[in-house]
């Protein structure tokens, strides 16, 4: 078998492959004289059937099902002689393929790069820290019960909080427009549910009042016909609703799972889960930045099957999150350039990553995949169950270690840096981080 590779653009690499024509043609001639033996066909006894029969009627399509299998066993020998690393499945195109005569095909692909990991000592990460402090919590409290809230009517002037039942129509240019008219709805003020200036302009309102709002739909409104236009909409209050928030009581704390009969008890494990919540929001942009200068100091190429790969798995991902999966949603229907940018940086730190655990020669360490498995089971009513679960799982515990590797890849990079620290406040340090790190090594 001859064997020739060359470079064509950047990681694409077209590998030519010539096969002697007595390895097809041997392959071939077995498998008609196999056939032979086994076929039935009207006029010949079975087993009886000759083989030029067979060859003339079957033979074509043997000779494509023996050249299907020559080509992947000789494909894997030639990377294997070459030393390549396809990236991606090869585009095969035969050259020669006659019976008689050597066997040839070209195969295109893409390789995985080459890396050579940049010094990350002077790289500069600034690492967030924060606390869950008392007003927090009591902040989260009150997030709590407004979520739980009830409306009774009151005879009063509309505040923030409140919720207003209205009609209103509303009007461009004079003219009354498509989606601009409703009747009878809720609408609690503050919650930005309106185009801005609407909910504001119905502060101070009371039952039975008719108003004149006068608003602009921003530039970035999802009807085009609307973006940037000035409207007027005539407001009827129909109700004013005072919030009323529920008691901290056993039945409250039920509702968010808490077995507790003491305020002071479910603050104890309301603050639990805003510490989880934290720790978890810190790491995230924790590793956002490092893996973040990572690829910043590593200037690599990346083949476009990994990309290609990365973006179909988001787009599956996307379909899962809005519930399209149960709808039967095609994920090709999102464009590739919604995941394009996103899919190539996570390519790219996932590469990476397994070049620090090559190259420090990384290995899972067990106790903190233990560790990480009982800080997750430990969110369950029975902590142990979930922890045989993983453990029975393969597959579920494999996702462990890998964010466990991961991490000591975080480590080891941090101990390179140079690590300055900054405090955020709570509600700050949860935000989410801009989205490139906590999930990007997934390839690792």
């Amino acid at each position: 078998m001859q064997v020739s590779v060359e470079t064509t653009t950047g990681l694409e690499r077209q590998l030519t492959v010539v096969v002697p024509a007595d390895r097809v043609d041997s392959d071939v001639a077995k498998r008609v004289q196999e056939t032979a033996r086994t076929v039935r066909l009207d006029g010949f006894r079975p087993g009886k059937v000759p083989v030029k029969v067979v060859k003339k009627r079957y033979g074509q399509g043997i000779r494509q099902e023996v050249i299907g299998e020559v080509v992947q066993q000789s494909f894997y020998e030639a990377i294997q002689q070459e030393s390549l690393t396809p990236a991606g499945g090869p585009n095969v195109e035969f050259k020669t393929d006659k019976e008689g005569e050597d066997f040839s095909y070209t195969a295109t692909f893409e390789v995985y790069p080459e890396i050579t990991l940049a010094d990350f000592s002077g790289v500069e990460i600034e690492k967030n820290s924060a606390e869950v402090k008392d007003a927090d919590l009591d902040q989260m409290i009150d997030t709590l019960q407004k979520q739980q809230a009830a409306y009774e009517e009151a005879d009063k002037a509309a505040a923030e909080g409140d919720q207003l039942n209205i009609d209103f129509e509303g009007f461009i240019d004079g003219e009354a427009f498509d989606g601009g008219t409703a009747t009878g709805m809720d609408l609690v003020l503050g919650s930005n549910t309106m185009i801005p200036g609407f909910e504001t302009a119905l502060e101070g309102a009371k039952a039975g009042d008719e108003k004149e709002v006068n608003v602009t739909f921003p530039e970035e409104y999802h009807a085009e016909n609307l973006k940037g236009k000035d409207a007027k909409f005539n407001v009827k209050v129909n109700k004013v609703s005072a919030q009323v928030l529920p008691e901290l009581n056993e039945e409250f704390f039920a509702k968010f799972g808490i077995e507790e009969k003491s305020v002071e008890s479910f603050k104890v494990e309301v603050r639990k889960n805003m510490q989880r919540e934290l720790t978890q929001a810190l790491k995230a942009k924790l590793k956002e930045a490092v893996f973040g200068k990572l690829v910043e100091v590593n200037a690599i190429d990346v083949p476009t099957a990994l990309i290609d790969g990365e973006i179909d798995a988001m787009r599956r991902q996307a379909i899962q999150q809005f519930g399209g999966a149960d709808a039967n949603i095609d994920p090709n229907m999102l464009p590739k350039e919604m995941f394009s940018e996103q899919a190539e940086k996570r390519v790219k730190v996932g590469l990476l990553v397994s070049e620090v655990v090559k190259a420090n020669e990384l290995k899972v360490d067990d106790d903190r995949v233990r560790t990480t498995v009982e800080e997750l089971a430990a969110t369950y009513q029975e902590p142990q169950e979930v922890i045989d679960w993983y453990y029975s799982n393969q597959e579920m515990l494999n996702q462990i270690q890998n964010l466990v590797l991961e991490d000591q890849v975080l480590d080891l990079l941090l101990d390179s840096a140079k690590v300055s620290e900054t405090e955020l406040s709570y509600e700050d340090a949860i935000k989410p981080a801009a989205p490139a790190a906590a999930e990007e090594s997934e390839e690792a």
